[in-house]
């Protein structure tokens, strides 16, 4: 594989992390937020900070962006205590604004030259500069990413972020506290998002304030949309195709938010479920290509019995 598509497959890896953290908040809990760019730039600058002015090891930094990330999420998802639906977006539009503005005009984090010189990872003495070792990484977080999405997708609390998402007033008649679980959401919402950032920052080896701006929350929200919300597949196929595609076609890549704000339009007129979501189009017909061969094997068993 050439140096160009390792680097297309990490950033790839990097956006499904986003992907699937967005689709804890959005997919499971019902909580669509337009400022997800804001918790990956966190996380980012908080690798940065680490390690550019503190000279922290990447061990320390991953592991901050995290915890700050998340705590971060914690907070500014208090206003989804107050407001719903479309003042929630609103909301979450603002805060991405905000902490791009803290980025953009504070001189601890750069201004707007952003930090620079962000060293490479390093691990027993070597060090993880690009290729597969990173790759490696970064998709080896992929995994742990999907892994817990699909544990909350099993336990009583994507249980309680389910009830949440089709009826909060029906989720609080049974007990189910809305408050505390949409904080959840958005804590560990941005955790992940948090870990992705310090992947990106650590990779790209500098952080600037127009990365995480506003039409990159819109990016990472219609890679779930288009993939398939809620599901575990969905966010992973709508990032790779959002994603690869105008990394491999760059004589688009000039209308990449275009085209994204043209398929979110699109697949909410006419396949709101995703390409490959429950109930979808595509689903359906996969579904039962697979089920016909197990359908008709069944019969030809039973005769030779």
């Amino acid at each position: 594989m050439s140096g160009y598509l390792m680097s297309v497959a990490v950033f790839v890896g990097i956006w499904v992390t986003l992907a699937l953290s967005l689709n804890i908040l959005t997919g499971y809990a019902g909580q669509v937020s337009l400022g997800h760019a804001a918790f990956f730039g966190i996380g980012a600058y908080t690798s940065a900070v680490l390690a550019v002015r503190y000279g922290q090891p990447f061990g320390v930094d991953f592991l901050a962006a995290i915890l700050v990330t998340g705590l971060a999420g914690t907070v500014l998802g208090l206003p989804s205590l107050r407001v719903r639906h479309d003042f929630l977006v609103l909301a979450t539009m603002g805060v991405n604004f905000v902490v791009v503005a803290v980025f953009k005009y504070v001189d601890f984090f750069g201004g707007a030259m952003g930090l620079v010189n962000i060293p490479a990872p390093e691990f027993f003495g070597t060090t993880f500069r690009g290729g597969v070792p990173y790759l490696l990484l970064v998709w080896g977080y992929v995994v742990v990413v999907w892994l817990v999405s699909w544990y909350i997708s099993k336990t009583w609390v994507g249980l309680a972020f389910h009830t949440i998402r089709l009826d909060e007033d029906a989720a609080a008649a049974v007990g189910v506290s809305s408050a505390r679980f949409k904080i959840y959401a958005f804590g560990i919402s941005a955790a992940l998002a948090g870990g992705a950032g310090s992947l990106y920052a650590h990779f790209i080896g500098s952080v600037f304030p127009d990365t995480f701006v506003f039409v990159e929350s819109i990016a990472i929200l219609s890679m779930i949309v288009f993939g398939g919300v809620g599901t575990l597949r969905g966010p992973i196929i709508g990032a790779i195709i959002l994603k690869a595609a105008p990394e491999l076609l760059r004589f688009v890549q000039d209308y990449r938010f275009t085209i994204y704000g043209a398929l979110l339009v699109l697949m909410m007129l006419f396949q709101p479920m995703g390409l490959i979501g429950e109930g979808s189009w595509l689903w359906r017909n996969l579904t039962a290509l697979f089920r016909r061969p197990a359908a008709s094997q069944q019969p030809q068993q039973e005769v030779a019995q």
